[in-house]
Parts: C-alpha cells; structure tokens; sequence
C-alpha cells in the first residue's frame, strides 16, 4: 500500500511541477510558461518573432504564473502591439530613418539618458545622434556618447540597455570582466539584454551593437 500511496504522490508532484505549459491569449497569443530552478522571480519576456515567455521560479504553480500574467494583461498586449510593429518593420526590411520624427526621438532619448545618468551617477561630456548602421552606441575616449537615432523603435527595456552600456562605458573603456562585474551592479540582467538585444542583430544585420 505505501509504495502505491508514494508512486502516486510521486505523480501527482511530477504533473504539478512539469516544465513548461502554452495558453493562447486574444490579441497576444501564445505563450510559454516555463519552469526554472534558478529564477527567483516571475519574469515576461516579449521577443520579435518569438512567443511570450515566462519565466516560472520552481516553487511557483502555473495557475499562480497565470494570475500574474492577468495583473499585467494591458502592459502585456501594449508590449505585444509594439512588438509586431518591430517585426513588420524587420521583415521589410529594418527600421528607416523616414520612419522616425528625429526630434521627438532626440528629446526621448536626452531625457532618458540624463534620468539614467543621474540615477547612476554617471557623467558624459556631450550626447550625439546619428543614423548608423553598424552599432546602436558607443562612448568616446572623451565620454562622448553617441546614439543610433534608431534606438526609439526599440523596446523600453533595450533602450535602458543600451544607454546604461554605454554610460558604463564612461568609466570601463573595454569589456573585460571588470565592465561587466560593474555594470551587473546596476543591471543585475545586463548580459541577458546583451542577448534580446543579439537577437535584433541576428534579425536585421543593418544594426551591429558593437561599443566602443
């Protein structure tokens, strides 16, 4: 009798704990809601031409993850709707410069960059626009930061990514273990957008992330 009791209770741990569930949701879609042993939170993940993710810490039921995901439901579809917006301009061909109004974007990412830097305490000398094709940012010897005017169309999360590298730049000039151990400081999942951000690259070779 004990040995069935255990092989059942067994079971029943196997089907509550099991890896990954999929639900589809109206104007989302699917999404993947997968078991982890090292996350230590709930955590989404919207990626072009990707479903949505969740991250599910092991002790954490889906039917919880599911709740959650309902508290974040319009912040989620907003997410979504950006996100095929990406995808569309991807598959034709990237983001132009005739998509964006310039000076809205510049006055985005000004304040962006100064909230970030103040938060952080990072100083630069000056920040410059341009339309480039091979790298998002980069920081000059002389903490001149200059950004990709493309960045706009990108998702908020990546956009603080790529600000808050290249301020990281102004004070680790290289990648070394140093830059990162620093900038995992203020950016706990810094080397995880490093990879989201891969991602855009892999899709649309016209944006190279490559800092100086």
């Amino acid at each position: 009798m004990n040995s069935v009791y255990y092989r059942r209770k067994s079971a029943s741990l196997s089907l509550f704990f099991r890896n990954e569930k999929e639900i589809e949701w109206i104007r989302v879609g699917k999404i993947l809601l997968v078991r982890s042993t090292r996350a230590r939170n709930l955590r989404i993940s919207v990626r072009p031409f990707k479903p949505v993710r969740v991250t599910v810490p092991f002790r954490v039921s889906f039917r919880q993850a599911e709740g959650f995901l309902e508290e974040k439901r319009e912040w989620l579809i907003s997410q979504v709707s950006r996100m095929k917006e990406i995808e569309q301009k991807l598959s034709t061909g990237g983001i132009s410069d005739e998509d964006i109004n310039r000076e809205s974007a510049r006055i985005q990412l000004t304040a962006r960059v100064n909230f970030l830097a103040g938060l952080h305490g990072f100083t630069y000398s000056q920040l410059i626009f341009r339309s480039q094709n091979t790298r998002w940012g980069s920081c000059s010897v002389k903490n001149s930061i200059s950004l990709n005017i493309r960045l706009v169309k990108l998702p908020d999360h990546l956009i603080d990514y790529v600000i808050l590298h290249e301020l990281m730049h102004t004070r680790v000039k290289n990648h070394s273990n140093q830059f990162w151990s620093e900038f995992s400081r203020i950016l706990p999942n810094a080397k995880k957008l490093d990879k989201e951000l891969n991602g855009f690259r892999l899709l649309n070779k016209r944006f190279l992330h490559n800092p100086e």
